[in-house]
């Protein structure tokens, strides 16, 4: 079994224009885990559930095998799900939630598991590829073939949600696979990055940029966007 090394950067930023960082980043290297975790904008209380959802898998037991590692990231995934809605009864606030987007790795795979719209990118021999899809209004125009993502970006509706943690009596996870390569470059990004780096954008600095300055970079060109939202990255690379 190949042992893969890995080296992570991962930064969080309030933007330009909003006065609550609703975002949360987990790097647990030892675990070969990381997190990002989104609080839906315009509910009260996005920060606090982005930040429970994270303090939540903070607590997953390392000496779990791999299997037994996922199961109990599902299992901790569910009871954020359930504390928040407790939270959102309790407040008497409507609705409290967060999108959320896990990275973990073993045994030479990797395991991406998701819900909401806060994505999963991943750089082999010079492309990029989006390992997870949105649960959102306008990735469904997209896979109609009636807009590309980066058309789906500028869509008025593209905040439109249709999954989190949090929302609705089951909490629902999409789930993607497959074998690691050295070489390999993962992004994990809220939307406040991906309503202004096109693929062809994030191609290039995941391609060029040092693992030291990669995050630092990405930021940037949200925040020289106009930096809306918050705005979060992680990227992990596989040596």
């Amino acid at each position: 079994m190949t042992q893969f090394r890995t080296r992570y950067s991962a930064k969080t930023h309030v933007g330009l224009k909003r006065q609550v960082n609703e975002d949360a980043v987990l790097s647990l290297p030892e675990t070969r885990l990381w997190v990002l975790s989104d609080g839906m904008g315009g509910h009260e209380a996005g920060d606090y559930a982005s930040r429970l959802i994270c303090d939540m898998v903070a607590s997953l037991d390392v000496t779990l095998d791999p299997g037994a590692r996922m199961q109990e990231l599902r299992h901790l995934l569910t009871r954020a799900h359930e504390t928040i809605r407790r939270e959102a009864e309790a407040r008497g606030a409507g609705t409290i939630g967060a999108t959320v987007v896990t990275l973990l790795l073993a045994d030479g795979h990797f395991v991406g598991l998701w819900a909401g719209d806060s994505r999963l990118y991943r750089l082999r021999d010079g492309e990029i590829e989006m390992l997870s899809h949105d649960h959102s209004l306008v990735a469904e125009l997209v896979a109609a073939g009636q807009l590309t993502w980066d058309e789906a970006e500028q869509h008025p509706q593209s905040n439109a949600i249709t999954r989190a943690v949090g929302v609705g009596e089951a909490l629902e996870l999409d789930k993607v696979h497959g074998e690691l390569q050295t070489g390999d470059r993962f992004l994990l990004c809220s939307d406040g990055l991906t309503k202004y780096a096109t693929f062809a954008m994030l191609r290039k600095v995941l391609a060029e940029a040092p693992i030291e300055t990669v995050s630092e970079t990405l930021l940037q060109i949200a925040l020289d966007g106009g930096g809306a939202d918050n705005i979060s990255v992680i990227v992990v690379d596989i040596l």
